[in-house]
């Protein structure tokens, strides 16, 4: 009645293993495949989304919406709902969520020299022209992960692990019989002690993301019913911060107590700033006048808007192959690829992106042809920075109302 959790180094014959492995002990799998659609039903953020939780790189948007926060929290709290069951394969990221005073679950890590990993990648059908390229990213993103998750630089520490079976030197046989050996002990069988741990567990995910939804981020540590809350960043009234997340704490089934500290990063210059997720945050300024540009993104932080900027339109649509914003304010004139030819492009290929056309050059026929294209709104410059944060609030009504009846 154990679990087994599985994280490997890409390209170490996890293919082979944990197949077999699943054939040998009757477990059934779970990958993050099947954690992060559980999580994406759970909040509403799309799969997609989820999933970029981990990834290295972070969103251009990430510090005015705390999605990578947020999908981390569901994450979290998908993992305590699959551990309701026994007998399964935990493979991959959410591997690394189990804390390690659940003692009934046996942890595996799969690594190999990059020799071994490369010359794998190449033999099997449909595999990159670079897979060195690949693993490298793959390493990148295991890193960031498990740096996150844990603290650790290496994400291959044998501290995290039970077992470290090296794939370039133990065959695929060999390492399933070493698991199911060591499976096969009392050392695994649950114990009150593990049952408490992963109840605290379970609790300590629940209070996290209670916590990140009100947009606050701090430590969770539970023993017993016990929270103790950790405030790492300063913050300029620390008697009412403690208090707000006391009375958060305080009612979710479970907690026994709740005890507030600050961490030993507080005297950092970074100010805590609880987040508004009813705002537009992933918004997208594009617009060559400089000083507007940047004097727009800062009025709108003071009204709860993050925004990223982007000061051509070629710069725009480079952006937007990587990241997606939900609402985009657009100028129509600038120099190469103007306004109006991003905002064709834009409706073309991500028609979800609300686009408001904020320009002082445009005309009637201009305005609308945008209202055509698919434009949200058509405002001119200078404009009141109340209708433009209204006219904001409005598109990112639209994109929440969409999205509720595409979860439906």
């Amino acid at each position: 009645m154990s679990v087994i959790t599985v994280f490997n180094a890409l390209h170490c014959n996890e293919e082979l293993i944990i197949p077999q492995l699943i054939d040998k002990t009757g477990y059934r799998l779970v990958g993050d495949g099947e954690i992060g659609a559980l999580a994406s039903k759970m909040s509403g953020i799309p799969l997609e989304r989820i999933s970029r939780a981990f990834v290295a790189k972070t969103s251009l948007f990430n510090p005015f919406t705390h999605e990578k926060e947020r999908s981390v929290a569901y994450l979290r709290l998908a993992v305590t709902e699959i551990l309701a069951e026994d007998n399964m394969v935990v493979a991959g990221f959410c591997s690394h969520f189990i804390p390690a005073s659940i003692s009934h679950v046996l942890r595996i890590c799969l690594i190999a020299d990059m020799a071994f990993r490369t010359k794998l990648a190449q033999s099997l059908p449909g595999q990159e022209k670079d897979p060195l390229k690949a693993i490298h990213k793959n390493d990148e993103d295991k890193v960031s992960w498990v740096r996150q998750m844990t603290g650790r630089q290496d994400p291959w520490d044998p501290v995290l692990y039970d077992i470290v079976i090296p794939a370039d030197k133990i065959g695929a046989q060999e390492s399933i019989h070493l698991v199911v050996r060591n499976l096969n002990t009392d050392v695994l069988a649950p114990t009150e002690a593990s049952q408490a741990a992963l109840a605290d567990f379970r609790l300590q995910a629940k209070i996290q993301l209670a916590l990140t939804l009100e947009g606050h981020e701090v430590t969770v540590v539970v023993r017993g019913g016990a929270v103790t809350l950790t405030i790492e960043k300063n913050v300029l009234m620390l008697n009412r911060l403690e208090q707000e997340l006391n009375e958060i704490v305080g009612k979710i089934e479970g907690v026994r107590s709740v005890v507030t500290e600050v961490g030993k990063d507080f005297h950092q210059a970074d100010i805590y700033r609880k987040l508004d997720f009813q705002a537009p945050a992933r918004v997208l300024l594009v617009d060559d006048e400089r000083e507007f540009v940047q004097t727009l993104s800062e009025r709108l932080l003071l009204r709860d808007m993050g925004s990223a900027v982007a000061y051509d339109g070629e710069s725009a649509l480079e952006m937007l192959r990587e990241d997606e914003p939900d609402v985009m304010i657009l100028d129509l004139k600038m120099p190469g690829i103007d306004g109006m030819e991003v905002l064709r492009r834009v409706k073309a290929t991500q028609k979800e992106i609300e686009v408001i056309i904020l320009t002082g050059h445009g005309n009637e026929t201009d305005r609308e042809t945008c209202m055509q294209l698919g434009a949200f709104a058509y405002l001119q410059k200078p404009v009141d920075i109340d209708v433009l944060s209204e006219t904001m609030k409005q598109a990112n009504e639209k994109i929440m109302l969409r999205r509720q009846q595409q979860g439906s």
